[in-house]
């Protein structure tokens, strides 16, 4: 059983319906309902595909309203907001079974001139070669994964991610609310821009909430949780490419009422600050 990049990349080449409407389809990756990763993605490439060549996206932030069903496909509505001069907006409703499950806000920017630049340091981390496959690590506690979900969690994977601060992915004591990977498509994907974009929202996904459960001891797959992404926005500063390795830097500065907040950063091998990332969800311990 295995999920390659090419199974990925097709997930995003998204069917086309109608005049600004698309249709994509879903893969289980042990998360039992869609990955919100995977709506991003597409919503992504969605609006993309609506917008003049030479214009990228350069933020995007979407709200989770509902599960995603794996089974059934997810129609994508692409409302045409604005083409300005130097940016254009967008307004994706994904919709499963006449109800709406998603819906992103997305701004694309013409290229300009670098003018005024700065960011925030790259941290000092050994490299991806000093850190194992998080999916070999798992697979050696395979027998620690319930039954139903073992084939899919030890399937290999479109993406490689190396976890900077943890041995062991099955760790629920408590610690600090951060983690740092370093994660790289595994394959060629190409070199459209839209293709990376999109591929690092899917990853983006990852690992985020979770940070947030960190120092409470708990996993997301706790019986006493309930967990659920709510909002997520991402930040496109710079060009980069997902088939080269990328630093993903994860803190989780507050939890309180139930909801846990989490904020990313992905940094290229050279130290570059190529996009940011926020997050809010539903972390509610359950009172029976």
């Amino acid at each position: 059983m295995s999920f390659t990049i090419q199974d990925l990349i097709q997930r995003l080449d998204l069917e086309v319906l109608e005049h600004n409407i698309f249709r994509g389809y879903s893969r289980d990756i042990g998360t039992e309902r869609i990955y919100g990763g995977q709506v991003l993605a597409q919503a992504l490439v969605a609006a993309q595909r609506t917008v003049e060549d030479g214009r990228p996206i350069h933020s995007m932030h979407g709200y989770f309203i509902l599960p995603g069903q794996l089974e059934t496909p997810v129609v994508y509505f692409v409302d045409r907001l604005r083409d300005g001069g130097s940016f254009t907006t967008r307004r994706v409703t994904a919709i499963q079974n006449g109800n709406a499950i998603f819906n992103l806000s997305a701004s694309f920017h013409a290229a300009e001139e670098p003018a005024l630049e700065h960011q925030s340091a790259m941290p000092e981390v050994p490299g991806p070669e000093e850190f194992r496959p998080e999916l070999d690590l798992i697979r050696e506690g395979a027998e620690r994964i319930p039954e139903h979900l073992r084939d899919v969690l030890t399937q290999d994977r479109a993406l490689d991610f190396r976890n900077v601060d943890d041995a062991s992915p099955f760790d629920t004591s408590e610690r600090p609310p951060r983690q740092r990977y370093w994660v790289k498509a595994i394959g060629e994907v190409g070199d459209h821009p839209t293709t990376h974009r999109a591929v690092l929202a899917y990853a983006s996904d990852y690992g985020l909430l979770v940070t947030s459960l960190r120092p409470h001891g708990m996993s997301h797959r706790d019986d006493r949780l309930m967990v659920a992404s709510l909002d997520h926005s991402i930040w496109f500063h710079r060009p980069f490419r997902v088939d080269e390795w990328l630093l993903y830097c994860v803190d989780s500065p507050v939890s309180y009422g139930g909801l846990g907040f989490a904020r990313g950063a992905y940094y290229d091998q050279e130290g570059r600050l190529v996009a940011s990332v926020a997050q809010e969800g539903l972390i509610r311990v359950r009172t029976r």
